[in-house]
């Protein structure tokens, strides 16, 4: 089964077997579509993390 990367470096999909390094990749993604939608999945997921009471980490001053 092929797997499919996002190259944040060029912008682009990238199969498994070719293009860049992994540490400038995000995935794997099971398809193409999937790793198209990188970034946007990305985002979504930092916002949510952010946003979660229970990996807030930020300490309140009680000013």
């Amino acid at each position: 089964m092929t797997a499919y990367w996002y190259c944040i470096k060029h912008n682009r999909v990238e199969r498994e077997d070719e293009g860049c390094a992994n540490k400038e990749r995000l995935g794997p993604y099971d398809t193409y579509a999937e790793a198209s939608e990188a970034l946007e999945l990305a985002a979504r997921r930092t916002e949510a993390w952010e946003n979660d009471p229970d990996w807030n980490d930020e300490i309140e001053s009680g000013e």
